[in-house]
């Protein structure tokens, strides 16, 4: 038995719900720790798309499927979700997913505070998707929030909005001249979803505990990236939670002799979505090239993503903080009909050499690239299957990836479909997937 964690390395975007759906194939299991409906998880199965916000991706795979604690849940999406599920024929009832407990709940002066924050500041906005998320995670760390298990008990639900409204829409009018919101509403709006969502409540940790103790191998999904990390990210261009493996056990309930490796989700090249440096950042064709032939656009919101070099500065950095075990590359088919590539292995700021990651943003922003070219292949490369028949300098490309950060590569994707991957090291079982 083993159960695995799945991270991204970079600033999200990686491709997480690929390799999830793809792995989940081997996990009884699927548990997502962190984030919200901020996150989007693309996956093409046969041909058709499929993108979710909160349910975890092993959904497809017809997994049982876990809402950790650590996530903050908008009721009204999640239903929606649910619903567009059922619509494709892909069973999302209770008997196949479960909401925890002790998940906190995305309410509508969440949103109204998100959208008047950002107003307000202007050109100098974090880039924040606008659902809540953030606020929702200031009000569980100040004992504000709302949890699953307030939601579906009615007198503690009113209990706790008769605490909270009327401080929230004191702020909202007088600090920051927006709509205010009406209690009354709110229950009644909640109180329905609710009555529909409390059949999937329950006490997540537990359930994984027998899970595990029924020899039940679980996955771990995350969200976002490492950079985007609360405390390890590129402060304060981050999203509001822990991104990083450490709290797949904190955000599901779990210890950490329970996760028995780490795979973390590289794309072939890097990406950004919103404000902050971006070292390897390219502003000339070749960079257009790669956004279009990648479609880099958010699954979320829409925004046209920054694409740049691959940067193993960037990705040592996930490397150390996540305790990699194994790496996935993604998109290694968007480098395909390149001359030649390039990867940056090194900064140099104020003269000298530097491979860590500056906390002061500043400092980031001034870095420049150290790159070292690499040949590139001129083949298309979506129809491999095998490793061995990918083109050698496709291969040398990713004996380099692994050279500088010491981390074995299990998997490489050559296309958005499922089975557009190559398998060399399954992480759950060790094995090399038929070819």
């Amino acid at each position: 038995m083993a159960n695995i964690a799945i991270v991204g390395t970079q600033w999200g975007d990686e491709g997480k719900g690929k390799i999830v759906d793809l792995l989940a194939a081997d996990a009884d299991v699927v548990v997502r720790f962190q984030g919200g409906n901020n996150a989007g998880h693309t996956m093409v199965v046969e041909g058709e798309q499929f993108i979710s916000h909160l349910i975890p991706s092993g959904i497809l795979q017809k997994k049982i499927c876990g809402i950790g604690n650590g996530v903050v849940v908008d009721p009204e999406v999640l239903i929606s979700e649910i619903d567009y599920l059922a619509a494709k024929g892909i069973a999302a009832g209770p008997e196949m997913l479960m909401i925890s407990d002790r998940a906190h709940v995305i309410m509508p002066y969440h949103k109204l505070v998100d959208h008047g924050r950002e107003k307000m500041k202007g050109d100098k906005k974090i880039g924040t998707t606008g659902r809540g998320i953030g606020p929702c995670y200031e009000d569980k760390a100040t004992r504000r929030g709302v949890r699953f298990v307030d939601l579906i008990d009615p007198d503690a639900f009113r209990e706790r909005l008769e605490s909270i409204v009327p401080e929230k829409n004191f702020y909202l009018d007088k600090f920051l001249e927006t709509d205010t919101v009406d209690l009354e509403s709110i229950y009644s709006q909640y109180a329905r979803f609710a009555d529909r969502l409390r059949p999937y409540v329950k006490n997540v940790s537990v359930a994984l505990q027998e899970a595990g103790k029924a020899g039940r191998q679980i996955l771990f999904e995350g969200a976002q990236g490492t950079h985007l990390d609360i405390d390890h990210g590129t402060y304060p261009f981050v999203t509001s939670s822990n991104t990083a493996s450490g709290n797949a056990c904190c955000g599901s309930g779990v210890g950490p002799k329970d996760i028995n490796g780490v795979v973390g989700i590289v794309k072939a090249y890097t990406t950004r979505v919103g404000a902050g440096p971006f070292p390897s950042e390219l502003f000339d064709d070749i960079g257009d090239r790669i956004q279009k032939t990648g479609d880099e656009f958010g699954a979320t919101t829409g925004r046209r993503r920054r694409c740049g070099w691959l940067d193993t500065v960037i990705l040592n950095n996930a490397v150390r903080l996540n305790g990699l075990t194994g790496l996935a590359i993604t998109k290694l088919d968007v480098l395909s009909e390149l001359d030649e590539l390039k990867v940056c292995t090194a900064y140099t700021l104020d003269g000298r050499q530097i491979d860590d990651v500056p906390a002061n943003l500043n400092h980031l922003a001034a870095c420049a690239p150290v790159y070292e070219t690499l040949p590139g292949w001129r083949e298309d490369i979506r129809g491999v299957r095998r490793f061995e028949d990918l083109p050698d300098l496709a291969r040398q490309y990713l004996a380099r990836i692994e050279s500088l950060t010491g981390v074995p590569i299990q998997i490489v994707s050559v296309g958005p479909g499922r089975d557009e991957t190559i398998i060399l090291n399954n992480p759950f079982n060790g094995k090399k997937k038929a070819s």
